[in-house]
C-alpha cells in the first residue's frame, strides 16, 4: 500500500497529525537512522521533520537550536510569533534558526501516527518515550545535517527539559541554553495534572487502545477534554475571571463564555495534533528528572558547566516560578534569574514577546 493511499484513508474526525502524502509546506525531511532508547527498545528508521530560517555560515558556527513545546512543531514563526525574522531576536540576518518536530510528534517526525516498517501505523505499539530520548534525537539530527555545536538550545515547557539535558549530557555541543517556563523535574502537581489529561483521552470509546487511524472517528472528545483541562493551567485564575467572569455565550447552546473559549482551544488543536502523540509527550513529560540516575537532581545541575540562562513567569502555575529558582540556584554558570510579569501565566513564553525577546538576546550576549 502506498504512502497516499494510507493517508487517504484517513479524514480529520480521526488525527490531526500531517501524514505521508499531504502538502509538507515549509517541512524538510531528513532520516537519522535508528535510537536505543532509555526503556532498552530501539526505535528504527527514525524521520525528522524540520525548518529552517536565515543562513548557515561557512564555518557552521551561527546554529541556533530551538526546541518546541509540547504541542509546537518545526514552524516556529506559527506558534511563536515576532520571534524569528530579520532584527528579532532570532535575527535571520546574524543566525541559521532550525527547529525539528521532536520524535513522537506528530507533525512530520517519526511518532505514533508514522508507518512503522510493517507498513502499519504504529498506533499503541509505539514505544516509551523520556525527554532524554528527544534529546538524543536532536543530537542524531544534528549530526545528519552537519552541525557540531549550536551557540545556543533554546526552549520553552517541555523545550527548556530538552534544553537542560542538552546541557548536561552533550556540553559540547552547544555554546549555552535558555530555559523558559521550564524545570529540572517533574513536580507531583504536573504528574497528577497531566495523568487526568491522559486518562481523559484512554476513555474515549474511539481511543481503541490507540489502534484507532483505521476507525472512521478517533478519539477527538478524549483529547479535547485533555485539551480544556491543560489550557486552564496554561493560563491564569485572573485573566478567566476577568476576561469571561461568569457571562454567557449567547447562543443557543447555553453555555458560559468561557466554556466556548475551551471548545474553540480543543477544536483547534484537533485539526493539527494527534491523541497518540498527546499521550506519548504528555508521558515523557511526567518522566521528566534531570536527577535520574545522575545522583540527584541537585548534583546533576550541579554538574553543568556551560553557561544557562532561566527564564520564569511570574504567574505561571503549570510551572511555578520555584522551579526555575531552583535551576537558577543550582547550576553554578546560571545568569541572574529573569522573571517575565505576565498576566497570561505559562502562555507568557508565546505571548509576551518583547519580554521574551530581551531575554533570548541576553543569552546571546554571554556566549
Amino acid at each position: 500500500m502506498s504512502k497516499e493511499s494510507h493517508s487517504s484513508k484517513i479524514g480529520a474526525q480521526v488525527t490531526g497529525a500531517w501524514l505521508d502524502g499531504q502538502d509538507p509546506g515549509e517541512r524538510k525531511f531528513i532520516k537519522i537512522g535508528f535510537l536505543l532508547l532509555e526503556n532498552g527498545e530501539t526505535l528504527p528508521d527514525i524521520t525528522i521533520a524540520y525548518q529552517s530560517w536565515g543562513t548557515l555560515n561557512a564555518a557552521k558556527d551561527n546554529a541556533i537550536l530551538i526546541n518546541h513545546a509540547m504541542t509546537g512543531w518545526s514552524d516556529v514563526t506559527s506558534w511563536w510569533p515576532n520571534m524569528v525574522g530579520p532584527g528579532l531576536a532570532f535575527d535571520t540576518d546574524k543566525y541559521f534558526i532550525i527547529c525539528p518536530n521532536v520524535i513522537g510528534g506528530c507533525q512530520g517526525s517519526t511518532g505514533p501516527s508514522s508507518i512503522a516498517p510493517d507498513g502499519k501505523r504504529y498506533g499503541s505499539r509505539f514505544p516509551t518515550l523520556t525527554v532524554r530520548d528527544m534529546a538524543e534525537a536532536e543530537i542524531l539530527f544534528s549530526d545528519a545535517i552537519g552541525i557540531k555545536k549550536y551557540l545556543l538550545a533554546v526552549g520553552p515547557s517541555l523545550g527548556g527539559m530538552r534544553s537542560l539535558e542538552w546541557a548536561i549530557e552533550h556540553p559540547g555541543r552547544v555554546g549555552a541554553i535558555c530555559t523558559i517556563g521550564s524545570s529540572a523535574v517533574a513536580t507531583g502537581d504536573q504528574i497528577g495534572g497531566f495523568s487526568v489529561q491522559i486518562r481523559a483521552i484512554k476513555s474515549d470509546p474511539n481511543f481503541n487502545g490507540g489502534d484507532y487511524y483505521e476507525q472512521e472517528v478517533g478519539p477527538i472528545e478524549g483529547m479535547g477534554i485533555a485539551r480544556r483541562i491543560a489550557h486552564l493551567t496554561y493560563r491564569t485564575e485572573s485573566e478567566m475571571d476577568v476576561r469571561f467572569g461568569r457571562q454567557m455565550q449567547g447562543d443557543e447552546t447555553g453555555r458560559y463564555a468561557v466554556e466556548s473559549y475551551l471548545d474553540h482551544q480543543a477544536d483547534k488543536l484537533a485539526k493539527r495534533f494527534d491523541a497518540n502523540t498527546y499521550i506519548s509527550l504528555t508521558s515523557a513529560m511526567a518522566s521528566h528528572d534531570v536527577g535520574r540516575e545522575r545522583g540527584g537532581v541537585v548534583k546533576a545541575l550541579e554538574s553543568i558547566k556551560i553557561p544557562v540562562v532561566v527564564v520564569s513567569i511570574d504567574t505561571d502555575r503549570l510551572f511555578p516560578p520555584r522551579l526555575q529558582v531552583e535551576v537558577a540556584e543550582l547550576v553554578p554558570g546560571a545568569a541572574e534569574l529573569i522573571t517575565i510579569s505576565s498576566e497570561f501565566g505559562h502562555d507568557g513564553f508565546l505571548l509576551e514577546s518583547e519580554a521574551v525577546g530581551v531575554a533570548i538576546r541576553q543569552a546571546l550576549s554571554i556566549i
